[in-house]
């Protein structure tokens, strides 16, 4: 469990379902302050009176965002502005890539438009309040599929390349650990009051996940498969969120890799890459259109 996080405000993306609902939930039971990121207005409700009726105590807000969009990106962005503080941007949201190639309207190949430059963009539009407030937090969230496929940096979004929907969606998560690792070495060098702490959720299911009406139904499966619920698998980004000890550079995951208690853990050898990594960060500046500046240290 965290920490007490009373007087704390996090902000999770996708906090309507699935994994970024208990990460949500969890938040708000230590105390904190929790604004839920989410495209569907009905599914954030829905999570909203989910939350306070197993918690006793509400979110702070519901804010539009879709992360295909970045018009939608650049006004949830404002609303966080608007806060007194923020002690953690969860970068929870993701989506699966399609069977057939798609993109956004903006051009993007769609996991990675949505999963990676949706969240970049979040991050550098939010950076000031991020930066105001000390020892706050950027938890991108990857995937333990980081460790069974290799990431193509010539074609980021598979404009050249076979495409299929594992690669899409893998080239997606490899950019999340990039941009996070980049980041920590840009925080770091700029003296910023910030930390960029990664984790990936190992492998949760529903079926294995406390019942919210809702948010998910119960149901009987049979596996064998070392998974856990979406419970345990907000365990990593929430230790990374509010663990005192965690440290800006840090991966945390699964002890046994696709279940278990969050420790620290071993990124996949491409997302340690400094001349990959620099690349990948120009290469989303160009294609949000978003420079991305970091703020001196709070004083």
């Amino acid at each position: 469990m965290p920490p007490d996080l009373t007087g704390r405000t996090y902000a999770v993306t996708g906090g309507n379902a699935g994994i970024g609902y208990f990460i949500a939930e969890q938040l708000t039971a230590a105390g904190a302050d929790v604004v839920l990121l989410a495209r569907n207005d009905q599914r954030a409700q829905a999570a909203a009176a989910a939350i306070r009726s197993q918690t006793g105590r509400a979110v702070a807000a519901i804010v539009p965002l879709d992360l295909a969009d970045l018009a939608s990106v650049a006004a949830a962005a404002g609303r966080l502005s608007e806060l007194d503080r923020l002690d953690g941007l969860i970068h929870n949201a993701g989506i699966n890539a399609a069977k057939e190639r798609r993109t956004t309207r903006h051009g993007f190949e769609v996991a990675v438009g949505t999963n990676h430059l949706g969240h970049f963009a979040l991050t550098a539009l939010t950076m000031p309040i991020l930066a105001a407030t000390p020892g706050s937090r950027v938890v991108p969230v990857g995937s333990i599929m980081t460790k069974a496929a290799a990431f193509d940096p010539e074609d980021l979004q598979l404009e050249r390349s076979k495409y299929s929907a594992q690669k899409a969606y893998t080239q997606s998560k490899h950019a999340i650990l990039l941009f996070a690792t980049e980041l920590d070495r840009r925080l770091r060098a700029a003296g910023t009051d910030v930390r960029a702490i990664a984790a990936h959720p190992g492998l949760s299911i529903d079926a294995f996940s406390p019942a919210r009406p809702g948010i998910n139904q119960p149901a009987t499966i049979r596996l064998t498969a070392p998974v856990h619920g979406k419970d345990r698998g907000a365990w990593p980004a929430l230790r990374a969120a509010t663990d005192p000890d965690a440290r800006s550079g840090q991966y945390y995951g699964p002890k046994y890799g696709s279940f278990g208690p969050p420790v620290i853990a071993s990124p996949p050898r491409t997302s340690t890459d400094p001349a990959i990594a620099a690349s990948l960060w120009a290469q989303s500046e160009t294609l949000t259109g978003i420079p991305f500046h970091l703020p001196a240290r709070h004083q």
